[in-house]
């Protein structure tokens, strides 16, 4: 999946949870979830599961330990999807 159409997916799934505007706007590869975005741990969790359910894929819990920035999560559902 490209680049481009990969991060436009996880903005409409990151989008409701996040507590900084401004932020969200910059959005880009090195945008941590939490430090950056001030998105909690509970909704951290929701957004793993709506990633699960928008790329149809199963995170480990592994997996969800390392989804902590969008590179990562770029990463990681890349993995799965061509795995």
């Amino acid at each position: 999946m490209e680049n481009n159409e990969l991060i436009s997916k996880l903005k409409a799934i990151i989008k409701p949870y996040i507590q900084d505007e401004d932020a969200f706007k910059n959005l880009s590869e090195d945008t941590d979830f939490v430090k950056d975005l001030k998105i909690n741990s509970a909704n951290l969790v929701d957004i793993i599961l709506d990633i699960e359910d928008e790329f149809d894929i199963r995170l480990e819990n592994a997996d969800m330990e390392k989804m902590l920035d969008v590179k990562s999560a770029m990463a990681i559902v890349n993995t799965k999807l061509a795995g």
